[in-house]
């Protein structure tokens, strides 16, 4: 019996959009804004051993309308493309909504190839209801058993010897009574007739003896040439007769045959008509029937004891038995498709999609030292299975493998199934093969794969949107509300029972639940990533296991995430040690002109880590260039490099309205040895700019983040948990005791879900988190100077960063100027 949800009314409390508004500007973020925490005292429940399983999948609305509609769409093209991040569990989520639509949908009928008697080399396909192909196929076997059996008896009978006797006495009375009226006819002109080991002979005779050549030549010549005469004329008259003889043994043979074929089919009447009563609803399964009587009334002689070989020469076992085989495999049935023992329609899953694995093959067998095959050898297709229902693909499967897409389209374009070769195929056949009856097909194909080859297939195959008309997009992630803890928590009950996993308690829920908000990357969203789901329950499992608990508890999951992490940070921790034996130089105390603190996130497998990088930069007498060194190198990305462009922009939108800029600046990630791509570092990069045109040193113990616009406005990136973490960890091994921070985009904080031991610093004052809008805010807070606001004059207040940088553009594009007046001064005159 089900266990009843408690209906608690539980109400999860959203933190706001986050910014300047959850802080003062220039104040660090409050700890309740660093991670959202879910209380277990709120969950309704105090195991999830009380819940009831979800009734589906959790923010998947979108996906499971799209295939709703996709499979009530029965016309042709409305095949489905699921596209989404790996993990989503698309897979299990479309296996199980066409299961529940396949269990009402009708049973697809059973397919067989047969011998096509008139030509083999093009089986025939027979369809038959579900179940019955087996029946098909075990009541041919009984038949040829049978007929071996009783067409052996049929011909020893004294009936058929006596009609066979009949018709050899026929034959034997007419050629005797031909050559009898010959021989007659020759005897009466003194001519007898001879047999030879070559044959009939005619010669003379004369009172009875046959004359020789000397008798003949003593003869008169008048006696010789009427002789002769009369041997021309019974000549002709044998040669007559002798003409006629192959015909006569022809409708000797012919008579036998048809003796042969009366008897055959009195012998097996009764079993055809037996055989046919089972099919008479089928009338190509009546055809095939009707086919195979005629083939055994001409082919009688196939299951009469065979002739022995000559004395000496013994024919092996096996060969004997390949021959017997050989004669009777035309009479059976190759059933390709067997729908006996399905219940609904088929939902067919292929993990090695294939031209033969798709559409099947003709396979091959050794036969006296050459390959053969016949429709025996007819495999069927993961098409063949699904037929009539579903199947499910992985498209970067599918178009990877061996000709497997060329195919699947050719069989949704055509409408049918046709099992050929590769050779067949590609038109490079050069010897004979099978080309067999294509079936039907009525199939629904959904293919399974990330969202940037579906957008690829649909910019570059024209097929492929005619073909695959629904896209039904998982989302890798949903809100997060009071709702969708409840549902979550209903998620963890149906793996739990699905996996036979221990039970969590309400504690360990919440801190899942947690976790999910932190793979989302986002405090209000809950990741839908199935895999990481189900890979922390069963890890978790195995860790309340080992400490011999029924119930799996917070202390168990939060385990399960240290494991996971530990498992592959080794270069993070590395790069860690290598920052705290000062081997990577990161400054963390203490003032420096031109340098600022950036952070970088890096991917190593399923593992992002934060890392901080310093970021300084130099400015001298130029031409208004702003030089990204990583670009010049080509170590920089398209994205980097347009972050960089965009300082240019901003310094010549708010200092270069009424003078020219006169500075070449570089800006470079010190100890940066690969690609930097990303404009997250802009704001950082901009930070250090200012810093050496103001000659306003920036407080080392603070760390950047954000991208920047033209107009200095600071924008959210990704990562931000990661930075921040990174930075905090390399403040600790670098032996900091307090007072350092991360200065991240106002917009970023609604994504902050920071480790325990990061948040724990922040409640204790150890560590702060600012949030800021704007270029001006994250200067003052680096400096601890003012910015300054221009006034109406554009001028700025004295002393703030805006005016010392606006005084050394100055101070720059003056001694341009002077410099230009020299040098046109030191010209000579013309």
């Amino acid at each position: 019996m089900a266990a009843m949800e408690p209906s608690v009314n539980y109400r999860e409390q959203p933190r706001g959009e986050g910014g300047v508004s959850a802080a003062e500007p220039g104040s660090p973020l409050p700890p309740t804004l660093l991670y959202r925490h879910c209380d277990p005292a709120e969950l309704p429940f105090q195991s999830v051993g009380e819940l009831t399983d979800p009734l589906g999948p959790i923010g998947q609305d979108r996906a499971v309308e799209a295939v709703e509609f996709a499979v009530a769409m029965r016309r042709k093209g409305y095949n489905i493309y699921a596209l989404g991040a790996i993990g989503t569990g698309k897979h299990t989520v479309i296996q199980n909504l066409l299961q529940r639509h396949a269990e009402s949908a009708p049973t697809p009928p059973d397919w067989c190839y047969v011998n096509n008697f008139a030509d083999p080399q093009k089986p025939r396909r027979l369809q038959l209801p579900p179940g019955r192909g087996n029946g098909l196929r075990e009541g041919m076997k009984q038949l040829v058993e049978e007929l071996r059996v009783a067409l052996p008896a049929a011909f020893e009978r004294d009936e058929y010897r006596a009609r066979l006797d009949v018709v050899e006495q026929q034959f034997k009375q007419r050629n005797e009574q031909a050559f009898g009226a010959l021989q007659q006819h020759a005897e009466e002109k003194g001519i007898t007739m001879l047999r030879t080991p070559v044959g009939l002979a005619l010669a003379p005779r004369r009172d009875g003896k046959v004359l020789t050549p000397e008798m003949f030549e003593g003869l008169p010549e008048a006696e010789r040439t009427r002789i002769q005469h009369d041997l021309e004329d019974v000549q002709g008259e044998l040669e007559a007769v002798m003409q006629k003889v192959p015909q006569w043994e022809r409708e000797h043979r012919e008579a036998v045959r048809e003796l042969n074929r009366e008897t055959t089919g009195a012998a097996i009447a009764l079993m055809m008509n037996e055989l046919r009563a089972g099919y008479h609803d089928l009338p190509d399964v009546a055809q095939y029937l009707d086919a195979v009587e005629r083939d055994v009334k001409e082919n009688a002689d196939d299951f009469l004891p065979q002739p022995q070989p000559p004395q000496g020469l013994p024919i092996p076992g096996p060969a004997d038995e390949a021959i017997s085989d050989t004669r009777f495999r035309r009479y059976q049935v190759n059933v390709i498709v067997d729908n006996g023992g399905q219940r609904g329609a088929p939902v067919v899953y292929e993990d090695n999609p294939t031209h033969q694995t798709l559409v099947g093959r003709v396979e091959h067998m050794a036969r006296f030292g050459a390959l053969v095959t016949d429709f025996n050898l007819l495999a069927p297709g993961a098409l063949h299975r699904a037929n009539g229902g579903y199947l499910i693909l992985d498209a970067p499967k599918l178009l990877a493998g061996n000709y497997g897409w060329a195919s699947l389209k050719r069989a949704l374009n055509s409408g049918e199934i046709r099992i050929e070769t590769l050779e067949q195929l590609m038109s490079v056949a050069s010897t004979v093969s099978l080309s067999a009856e294509p079936i039907p097909l009525n199939v629904k194909v959904v293919l399974l794969g990330p969202p940037a080859l579906y957008y690829l297939l649909s910019a570059h195959d024209e097929e492929f949107a005619e073909l695959f008309k629904i896209a039904a997009d998982f989302d890798d992630r949903v809100e997060r509300s009071p709702q969708t803890t409840l549902l979550y928590a209903r998620l963890i009950c149906g793996v739990g029972r699905r996996e036979k996993l221990r039970p969590l308690d309400r504690d360990a829920v919440a801190r899942v639940i947690e976790q999910a908000s932190r793979l989302s990357g986002d405090a209000d969203k809950l990741s839908t990533s199935m895999r990481a789901f189900v890979d922390l329950l069963q890890e978790s499992d195995q860790l309340a296991a080992d400490a011999g608990k029924e119930i799996i508890g917070e202390a168990e999951v939060q385990s399960a995430i240290d494991a996971q992490i530990r498992r592959g940070d080794r270069i993070y921790r590395r790069m860690q040690e290598e920052i705290g034996r000062k081997t990577i130089r990161i400054e963390t105390d203490g003032e420096q002109v031109g340098q600022v603190n950036g952070l970088s996130v890096i991917s190593l497998g399923a593992l992002s880590f934060g890392t901080p990088s310093r970021i300084t930069a130099q400015v001298r007498l130029g031409r208004g260039e702003v030089v990204d060194i990583e670009r010049e190198v080509e170590l920089g990305g398209p994205l980097h490099s347009k972050g960089v462009l965009i300082l240019g922009g901003f310094l010549g939108g708010r200092f270069g309205k009424t003078r020219p800029l006169s500075l070449n600046a570089t800006l470079v990630f010190e100890q940066s040895y690969g690609g930097v791509e990303g404009d997250s570092a802009s704001a950082a990069e901009l930070f250090a700019l200012l810093s050496a045109l103001a000659d306003a040193p920036i407080k080392q113990y603070f760390a950047v983040t954000g991208s920047v616009d033209q107009r200095g406005q600071i924008q959210a990136i990704g990562g931000v948990n990661e930075k921040i973490e990174g930075f905090f960890d390399a403040c600790r091994v670098a032996g900091s005791t307090g007072g350092h921070g991360v200065i991240i985009p106002a917009s970023n904080v609604k994504h902050l879900m920071l480790r325990r031991d990061v948040v724990a610093a922040a409640t204790e004052g150890r560590f702060a988190i600012f949030a800021i809008d704007t270029v001006d805010q994250g200067m003052e807070l680096l400096t601890g100077v003012p910015a300054g606001t221009p006034d109406r004059d554009g001028q700025y207040p004295a002393g703030t960063i805006n005016q010392r940088v606006a005084a050394r553009l100055d101070a720059l594009t003056a001694k341009a100027l002077e410099l230009t007046r020299n040098a046109s001064a030191a010209e000579p005159r013309q």
